[in-house]
């Protein structure tokens, strides 16, 4: 069981929890997560929330290799409205925002936010850490080489488990030496990994048991999915979503990142049931 502090309120994860995906941007790879707009967002958030989300994740940037970087102003203007809409209209919901810029994350937490989810594992802003350790706020370290607009450049790797092992020993023991109390590891599936190492890093999640911390999965609708199934794009992976998402659970993840959350609470009705029997 872990116990995250979120600005004095618990998050308590004694069994696998749904962190839901909204994305207030018109170009992330999956177009029914974008919701640019504060109404259709906090619908969409309510919906999650129905159909079984802990957690809502909110980001204004996309990240898959073909996407612009976006500034942190612009970040700004799409994430703020959102999130204090989401915070008005459902006071329970534990709320992530995903930035890589400390400014934004000091703006999302101060509007309403829980928790940081960063993709760059503190690599892309030198203040993060000290960012979020000011703000008394859980931290999801996620390992990433490069930017997302490089980091298909950056998938070489001597031994990937060990290499992401060492990563994170050396990168949450930075942000907990800045302050930091609480962190999340998420492993970066589909970021700076080829097909066949994204599924190692499933088959092999466990193995980051040993860092004793919550492990985030964030396998939903990506492109080595609906590619290994030779489908089309991301609108045809929600059955290789789910099929994944049970070996992930069975490997120890704690934290599904999911665009269908109806979906990935039907994987951890029955992965209890498995458990239990």
């Amino acid at each position: 069981m872990y116990t995250l502090n979120c600005k004095g309120r618990l998050l308590i994860i004694d069994k696998p929890i749904i962190m839901g995906i909204l994305n207030a941007t018109p170009d992330s790879f999956y177009a029914h997560s974008r919701h640019p707009f504060v109404d259709s967002a906090v619908e969409e958030a309510k919906k999650m929330v129905a159909d079984g989300a802990t957690i809502i994740d909110i980001g204004g940037q996309s990240t898959n290799p073909s996407s612009t970087l976006q500034t942190a102003e612009t970040e700004l203007e799409r994430v703020i409205p959102i999130i204090t809409q989401i915070r008005n209209t459902l006071p329970n919901v534990f709320i992530s925002i995903d930035t890589f810029y400390a400014s934004v994350a000091k703006a999302a937490i101060e509007a309403g936010a829980d928790m940081v989810n960063d993709v760059s594992g503190g690599q892309l802003d030198s203040n993060m850490f000290k960012t979020v350790a000011a703000l008394q706020v859980p931290y999801i370290c996620m390992h990433m080489q490069g930017t997302p607009q490089t980091m298909q450049q950056f998938t070489q790797y001597n031994h990937l488990i060990t290499e992401l092992t060492d990563y994170f020993i050396k990168t949450t023991t930075e942000a907990q030496k800045a302050g930091i109390v609480d962190v999340i590891i998420d492993p970066g599936i589909g970021f700076s990994k080829t097909i066949q190492q994204n599924f190692s890093l499933i088959k092999q999640l466990s193995a980051f048991k040993i860092l004793q911390m919550p492990i985030l999965l964030g396998i939903s609708r990506k492109s080595f999915l609906y590619k290994t199934l030779q489908l089309p794009n991301a609108n045809h992976a929600l059955n290789a979503t789910s099929a994944m998402h049970m070996l992930g659970l069975l490997n120890g993840a704690n934290i599904l990142r999911v665009h269908d959350v109806a979906a990935a609470k039907e994987c951890i009705t029955l992965f209890e049931a498995y458990s239990a029997a």
